[in-house]
């Protein structure tokens, strides 16, 4: 790159240095006019110290290591918060933080506006929603069709974020993955929160990492959602499992709430009648299913369950294929439903 080039982002980044700081030095915090952390990975401590507004010393992003000596920029920052080699990489993530909404990034000139969101609130959900772009022709789209999952009109809740943060649980260092980013939205449309499944590099399955999935934001009563409900739906836990089943009955809207504890406590739409709940074969899901039956019926709604015949629908649809799954649930959907959403759809 260009020096002229490296220059400019850094420029660019020392606008938004307390932004920045926030997001890549989540283990520091701010002292007066400086960002304090232990180290440029981002270790505890208060040794290396990233003014954020221009002084007689400097402008703003420069920083310096006092235990060890060490100084430089916010390229550099992000360069070693992320274990990053080449400096395209660190370049391309530059450009992805500055890509964000301007309204979700504080300049550090400007005191009147909202400080960055916290580490896994909603407003870090719309960031990350926001930087992220449609999944077709993308790693999440070879994902999903590995799965067997080749519906994918009426996904735009799901896109696909080249290269996710990911942090294990150990606190070791941060990595970055292809990732599929799922919307949370309320009944309103409203997004709430993300869900996060990280991918190996081909997008063959899942990354070899500890935990491959992971939610953020405020998730309670909401759901990723797949078309527009009216008086019908479905609703399951995962997002594999539902777009499973909406293979087999893809006019009919759906949401997936991410765990079992959620799926009990989904929200309604006022227009609603009736309600397919996706089931899983275990202890949780039947659970699940329990509750929101049990809360089905206190609103005036039907609640009819959906069985696969193996652990999943997802396991039905690999295993079995359409064809042996549509029959399967053909018997449980309610007879106007059968020719509504499955006899139309083969």
């Amino acid at each position: 790159m260009p020096r002229h080039d490296a220059s400019d982002l850094a420029h660019r980044l020392g606008g938004y240095a307390e932004a920045v700081c926030r997001h890549y030095l989540s283990n520091g915090r701010r002292q007066g006019n400086y960002w304090t952390v232990g180290d440029a990975r981002n270790a505890p401590g208060r040794s290396m110290f990233v003014r954020l507004k221009a002084s007689p010393k400097g402008p703003p992003g420069k920083w310096t290591d006092a235990a060890t000596g060490e100084h430089g920029d916010l390229l550099d920052v992000i360069r070693e918060s992320l274990g990053l080699v080449d400096f395209k990489d660190v370049a391309d993530e530059a450009r992805s933080f500055l890509a964000m909404p301007l309204s979700n990034l504080p300049r550090t000139t400007d005191h009147s506006k909202s400080l960055p969101a916290s580490v896994g609130s909603p407003e870090a959900a719309r960031r990350l929603v926001a930087m992220s772009k449609p999944i077709i022709g993308t790693l999440v789209e070879t994902y999903l069709r590995g799965r067997g999952i080749t519906t994918l009109h009426g996904t735009g809740s799901l896109r696909f974020h080249p290269r996710c943060y990911y942090r294990p649980d150990d606190c070791g260092p941060t990595e970055t993955c292809p990732a599929m980013i799922a919307s949370v939205t309320d009944l309103d449309d409203r997004l709430t929160g993300a869900h996060r499944t990280w991918l190996a590099p081909d997008g063959s399955g899942k990354a070899a990492v500890d935990t491959p999935r992971r939610a953020m934001g405020d998730l309670l009563g909401h759901a990723v959602r797949f078309g527009v409900p009216n008086s019908v739906m479905a609703a399951g836990e995962g997002i594999e499992t539902t777009l499973s089943l909406r293979c087999a009955l893809p006019d009919m809207a759906m949401a997936a709430a991410l765990s079992a504890a959620h799926l009990a406590a989904i929200l309604f739409p006022p227009t609603l009648h009736r309600l397919y709940v996706i089931r899983d074969n275990d202890p949780a899901g039947d659970g699940a299913r329990d509750s929101l039956i049990e809360r089905a019926a206190e609103a005036g709604i039907e609640a009819i369950v959906l069985s696969p015949a193996m652990e999943d629908f997802n396991d039905d649809l690999r295993c079995l294929g359409l064809d042996a799954m549509r029959a399967s649930i053909s018997d449980q959907l309610m007879r106007g439903d059968r020719f509504r959403y499955l006899t139309r759809a083969a």
